[in-house]
């Protein structure tokens, strides 16, 4: 008699909220072929939407963008019970130190500036989905 074991692999969900839609695009895809399940938002007030409603694993932002900015959506995340405490990691061309600052003191679990290093990229991603 054999016994049969049902594995279920559960990929992690990942929201990407990207205003540029060939870096969105590029980004989302690459997460793809590394087995991570996307959401993609092209603005802040889509991604703060589809995170109360979707509850991702992670998610990945731009700060400068239409209708809500990064900061906007974070502070949105943070102050609703449900999403208070999804790791949260800004992805953003914006190198002034004040930007990093402000996220970090917004609860941002991680500050990546573009271009991103891949290696880094998905390290980041790992530290916060374990």
């Amino acid at each position: 008699m054999s016994l049969k074991v049902a594995i279920k692999i559960t990929m992690k969900k990942i929201l990407m909220i990207e205003d540029n839609e060939d870096f969105r695009l590029i980004v989302c895809e690459f997460l793809r072929l590394n087995n991570f399940q996307l959401i993609c938002a092209e603005n802040g007030l889509i991604g703060l939407n589809i995170a109360k409603d979707q509850q991702p694993d992670l998610i990945l932002s731009d700060i400068n963008m239409p209708e809500l900015n990064g900061y906007e959506v974070l502070e949105g995340l943070r102050n609703n019970i449900y999403t208070a405490t999804i790791p949260f990691i800004f992805i953003t061309s914006e190198e002034d130190e004040a930007y990093r600052c402000r996220a970090l003191q917004l609860g941002a679990n991680g500050y990546l500036i573009k271009p991103v290093d891949i290696n880094e990229f998905l390290d980041a991603i790992t530290t916060h989905l374990t």
